[in-house]
């Protein structure tokens, strides 16, 4: 072969020798290279939760109503109201009729009178008793049981006395006062009927100041506090608009487990009647909620997690599953934030560290 045709051979070898062996640097430079995974990803949204209300039946009351009692036992006479005739204080609403309580009035009465007479007589024997006694008529002995008995019916008079005040009291108890100025409610007891002491004979009740009182589950207690307005609906007329209440009172959690705990609500004055049933609406206090995609939670030996992006790298990290609302869950994690971005889609070729390619 001449020297001419060598120089051709090796320009047509040469080209080609190069060209194989940047491609072998190549082929070996991308198998050291991780190849991506492509997957989708959603946001993290952290919100509040929206609770919508509770609803709790109850009967609206007058704020100030009584349930009264005759102190003393008897015949009922004299019943002087009827049912929903308004009263003033002071009026006197009927009568208990009791045969024992006059003459033990009178008994009192004619006990002390005797006993002040005889006070008296004592007292003027003991000061004539005393002037002889400086003459040297009468001993120091004398005088002495003089003033014994004296003293002795001083407080005979004072024990006499109060058995009159009690008497007349009793006597007094007899009739039945209205404490406030209000409305007859109801009425208990029929004309003519025997009352025990302390039976309820009538309800009286205020015409101003409403309120309801509901009961409600103990957890509950702790999103309540006292002046916090509530939503009162009529349950007779449910086109009206509601009325805003206010919480008045509330009760003690108790140790009895899924016991229901009395709320008193105060209402509006002139918005709802005395004995109209109604609803208060309580609306629970939920916290923030962290929600992600169902279909980006996965469960291992570790528990369940989620995979986070982060510069391009799958990252796994452990949340707590609360509930699930829809296509969506409500975690509990540290370490998600609103807007993180987490894999739901291309699940299965994924582990931690990996380089992903997210997709549109």
């Amino acid at each position: 072969m001449t020297t001419s045709n060598q120089r051709r051979l090796w320009a047509l070898v040469l080209p080609v020798a190069l060209l194989v062996g940047c491609k072998a640097v190549d082929s070996t430079q991308a198998a050291d290279q991780p190849q991506a995974v492509s997957v989708r990803t959603a946001s993290v949204q952290a919100a509040e939760q929206v609770a919508h209300p509770l609803r709790f039946s109850g009967i609206v009351q007058a704020s100030q109503r009584a349930t009264l009692t005759f102190q003393v036992s008897g015949t009922l006479k004299n019943q002087h109201v009827e049912l929903g005739q308004e009263v003033a204080r002071g009026d006197v609403l009927a009568r208990v009729y009791n045969p024992a309580l006059e003459p033990a009035r009178d008994s009192a009465a004619a006990r002390l009178e005797e006993l002040e007479t005889q006070l008296e007589q004592a007292n003027r024997e003991w000061e004539r008793s005393r002037r002889l006694f400086e003459r040297g008529v009468v001993s120091e002995q004398t005088l002495e049981q003089l003033a014994a008995r004296r003293d002795g019916l001083q407080a005979s008079v004072r024990t006499a006395r109060a058995a009159l005040a009690e008497a007349a009291r009793l006597l007094q108890e007899s009739q039945l006062v209205a404490p406030f100025n209000g409305k007859v409610e109801a009425l208990l007891v029929e004309q003519d009927e025997f009352v025990a002491a302390g039976q309820p004979v009538m309800r009286l009740s205020s015409p101003r100041g409403r309120e309801v009182e509901v009961r409600v589950p103990a957890y509950l207690l702790g999103h309540l506090g006292v002046g916090q307005p509530l939503p009162v609906w009529s349950v007779q007329n449910r086109d009206l608009p509601a009325v805003e209440g206010s919480v008045l009172e509330i009760a003690q959690a108790g140790a009895v487990r899924g016991e229901l705990h009395p709320v008193l609500v105060r209402l509006p004055n002139d918005t709802l009647d005395a004995g109209q049933p109604v609803e208060v609406g309580i609306t629970p206090k939920l916290p923030s909620a962290t929600t992600v995609p169902l279909l980006s939670v996965t469960r291992s030996a570790d528990g369940a997690g989620v995979f986070r992006i982060r510069d391009g790298q799958a990252e796994r990290v452990a949340v707590a599953i609360k509930r699930i609302v829809g296509e969506q869950v409500v975690v509990e994690s540290n370490e998600l934030t609103d807007g993180d971005q987490v894999v739901y889609a291309g699940l299965t070729r994924l582990t931690e560290g990996d380089v992903v390619e997210v997709l549109p």
